[in-house]
């Protein structure tokens, strides 16, 4: 082996929730690679050093992690939520792909909690049964293929968590996102917005589709539509898991 990389979940925002093998992980680092407040969330000490960049330049962080762990290295990838989930995990396997030898890198993946796991949590069970998660960020991806997966995910019953759902720079697509799924779904579902979920910030709000205006959400904001069995249970919103 040349190098080891570790990609790390730093979970939803509270520090309680950052698993014992990720602090481990952290503890051991020399160098953290990730996008830019998520670097913020370790804390500086002596031998380590923090790498930052904007969230338009995962393959090139990526890169930069497997360079650093060939020259010896004790790099960690930080994620929020978990590494796995629209996050650094694939990019460091894509830059790893692109490398002529692959198997000279030991990679480990620690899972964290994601923020639709964290949110669906703090709001009940609105995820009891059958779902999917979509990115609303055509970044990487154009907005025609995610209205299609919109469209598809609704008429097959599924409930949904959107991942950023709307930024200053798209702040149009969420409204049509809604649009969509309105179409498709008609007004009545529950449709809930969590925020800065286990922050300070944290904030939930659960109305029906019909309700849903897009400035709910924000880039910190996880959305999840609910099937058309979910339903409230005093403050509670759940799927039953005898849904159809």
């Amino acid at each position: 082996m040349t190098g080891r990389v570790t990609i790390a979940g730093l979970g939803p925002g509270d520090e309680r929730l950052v698993t014992d093998e990720v602090r481990a992980a952290l503890a051991a680092a020399t160098d953290i690679v990730g996008y830019i407040p998520y670097v913020a969330r370790v804390a500086v000490r002596a031998g380590l050093t923090l790498h930052p960049s904007d969230n338009r330049v995962e393959i090139d962080r990526a890169s930069h992690a497997l360079d650093m762990a060939a020259a010896g290295r004790q790099v960690v990838v930080v994620s929020s939520g978990d590494p796995g989930v629209f996050a650094m995990a694939a990019a460091v396997f894509e830059a790893l792909e692109k490398r002529p030898d692959p198997d000279a890198f030991e990679i480990r993946v620690l899972p964290g909690i994601t923020a639709m796991l964290a949110a669906a949590a703090r709001l009940g069970a609105p995820l009891g049964h059958d779902f999917c998660a979509i990115n609303l960020s055509d970044n990487l991806k154009p907005w025609e293929l995610i209205e299609n997966r919109l469209r598809l995910a609704a008429r097959a019953g599924f409930a949904m968590a959107f991942y950023n759902p709307r930024s200053r720079s798209r702040p149009h697509q969420f409204a049509r996102a809604l649009e969509v799924l309105r179409e498709e779904c008609g007004g009545g579902r529950l449709i809930s917005f969590a925020r800065a979920v286990t922050t300070p910030d944290e904030r939930l709000t659960t109305v029906p589709l019909a309700e849903a205006e897009p400035d709910m959400a924000d880039m910190r904001t996880v959305v999840i539509l609910g099937n058309p069995d979910t339903r409230r249970v005093g403050r509670f919103v759940y799927t039953p898991r005898s849904a159809g």
